[in-house]
């Protein structure tokens, strides 16, 4: 499939052509939010100043002359919204739309100032002959302003995408204005990125499908518009290292992205995504039909393309397990570990150690069902919310994982840093869950009883069954209970730890609140479930050097788990909530 990117450009312009508002020179959409920093809320539609600039660029983009007097006008709108006042927090930065100023928001996002502050960049540096003096006067002191709240800011290597957007800003403004103390400033921001990931030997925001794709993106911005030959090696490095770990999840059987993933907006592989890859690959192989492929502005005047190397990993099933340290200690000591099983039948991806948080994927699964796929994805609720107090951590073998749920004292509610819970919170509902969504055709789930255990069973298409067992429960003297439920949607297999009338729960005084599970997927085709092989006791755990002072030893659970292949896991947990830097360390 031969795809022409200016066609698919002047598409995608007759549809964004639809929401302009003349009025307010700016582009109406439907209003939509991940929860944190707008305080907008019953309103059904906005006009976002990123959706502006990106529509702008688009315009000059396209070659049309007759759009160039309303690209001007949307950036002179665009460039009047951003705080220019190099005395305020926010100098340098916009807010996301246009009816909330930054001073409601809460807090303003300074990513504002990579984001707009890119596409100005390419602005200029395409276009900048065609624009009015004034104008192209107003556009250099907007990229000025936010590459020096980039600058200000200094985000570190481990912020992957933010990281590689503030580097391109600064460096190709430097070299499009002249301006030395932005190309150096950059060129070293990308050089601090490249040897961070070295070291770590991936990226921070690891495998994610939305930032992935973000980076790469990026890093081919920064190649295409960049004439510096570190900055064009560099950036080519990193893109091995990105398309590498897309290739390495790729899942051929089900078309999805394998888990885990640190960062993710959607369980299921977005149209976007699908299209961004199809783009990606060319001719080589069809992903995405162009009747569905999803184009975006950004992809246009962009050299981006998988490498050679690559490609093999989107046409045929791979059977392989990888593991990639993700955090390091100060000390080196390995923190978090991801690992992905995948061949003909499933995938699987687990963290090692993390947040409960709603964007994170600790624990995913995907299989085929018929002419599409079904997903597992593990979560913890508080009253219908992913928790992000809750922390998991886990050990796995291809597929079958040993893992345990805990809870810190200082973590976040429905966000990792912007609600912090101080200790405690109130709920109404709060549950372990496997939610199986995707195609439900063909999905069964059971409660077992075996051995004097309760477990659940859940039945997929092609004989592929999954099995779960609670090993060891207590939170705060509640009595969990197993509950199934479906909808027309998706199924889900709930441990319910507390439902009823809202009260508080204060984890600093909890002694105990734990939950540890055995979790298997397998080919149970062959024969009736199995109990899992696994137990879980309560032990002391003995005082060391660093806890001598402690009044006694804290209790633990010590967990064991046979695998499928005869490999036992193992996993120690703490019973008592604990901060978080202790939960994570």
């Amino acid at each position: 499939m031969v795809l022409d990117p200016k066609r698919l450009l002047l598409r995608e312009l007759e549809a964004w052509h639809q929401d302009y508002n003349p009025e307010l020179r700016m582009v109406r959409r439907p209003f939509s939010s991940p929860g944190y920093h707008t305080t907008l809320k019953h309103t059904t539609h906005t006009h976002p100043t990123l959706a502006a600039v990106m529509y702008a660029l688009a315009l000059l983009d396209s070659g049309v002359e007759a759009y160039v007097p309303r690209a001007s006008d949307i950036l002179e709108q665009v460039i009047s919204l951003q705080d220019q006042n190099p005395a305020n927090a926010t100098f340098g930065i916009w807010s996301w739309f246009q009816e909330e100023p930054l001073a409601q928001m809460a807090p303003p996002d300074w990513n504002w100032a990579d984001f707009c502050g890119k596409r100005l960049v390419l602005t200029e540096q395409r276009h900048g002959s065609l624009l009015p003096a004034d104008l192209r006067e107003k556009l250099r002191h907007a990229v000025f302003c936010a590459c020096d709240a980039i600058m200000k800011r200094n985000v570190g290597p481990g912020y992957t995408n933010i990281a590689i957007m503030g580097a391109f800003v600064t460096l190709v403004a430097g070299e499009v204005y002249g301006i030395d103390r932005y190309v150096h400033y950059g060129l070293e921001r990308l050089r601090r990125f490249r040897e961070y990931t070295h070291d770590l030997g991936t990226f921070q925001e690891y495998n994610s499908p939305t930032y992935t794709i973000v980076a790469i993106q990026e890093l081919s911005s920064i190649h295409t518009s960049t004439r510096l030959p570190d900055a064009k090696l560099w950036s080519a490095d990193m893109l091995d290292v990105a398309w590498r770990m897309v290739a390495e999840h790729y899942h051929f059987p089900t078309g999805q992205w394998s888990g885990p993933h640190s960062r993710s907006y959607s369980t299921v592989m977005t149209e976007s995504v699908r299209s961004f890859l199809q783009m990606a690959v060319g001719d080589t192989l069809q992903l995405q039909s162009e009747s569905k492929l999803v184009y975006s502005l950004d992809w246009y005047g962009n050299s981006i393309s998988c490498p050679e190397a690559y490609i093999a990993s989107f046409h045929h099933a791979q059977v392989a397990e990888h593991s990639q340290v993700v955090q390091r200690s100060p000390e080196g000591v390995a923190i978090n570990i991801a690992t992905t099983f995948k061949n003909g039948q499933v995938s699987l991806g687990t963290f090692s150690r993390d947040v409960m948080w709603n964007q994170r994927r600790n624990l995913i699964a995907y299989v085929p069902n018929g002419d599409g796929f079904s997903y597992i994805h593990l979560r913890f609720l508080h009253d219908g919310y992913d928790y992000s107090s809750a922390v998991y951590t886990s050990r796995q073998e291809r597929t079958d994982v040993l893992f345990g749920i805990g809870f810190c004292t200082d973590g976040g509610d429905t966000h990792i840093g912007l609600d912090p819970i101080n200790g405690s919170i109130e709920a109404e509902d709060l549950r372990l869950r496997f939610e199986i969504g995707g195609r439900s055709e063909g999905v069964e789930a059971d409660l077992l009883a075996q051995h004097g255990k309760k477990s659940v069973q859940v039945r997929l298409p092609d004989g592929i069954t999954m099995q779960t067992e609670v090993l060891f429960a207590a939170f705060d003297g509640e009595t969990p209970r197993w509950e199934i439920s479906r909808d027309a949607d998706k199924s889900c297999i709930d441990y319910i730890v507390y439902s009823g009338e809202k009260k508080p729960f204060d984890f600093r005084s909890m002694q105990r609140a734990l939950m540890v599970l055995a979790f298997r997927l397998y080919d149970g085709s062959t024969g009736k479930a199995e109990s899992l092989e696994a137990s879980a006791r309560v032990v002391q755990a003995q005082d060391d050097a660093e806890t001598a002072n402690a009044d006694k030893a804290a209790e633990q659970v010590y967990a064991r788990y046979r695998t499928l292949s005869g490999t036992e896991l193992d996993l120690g947990l703490p019973l008592k909530p604990a901060t978080k830097q202790e939960m994570l360390q």
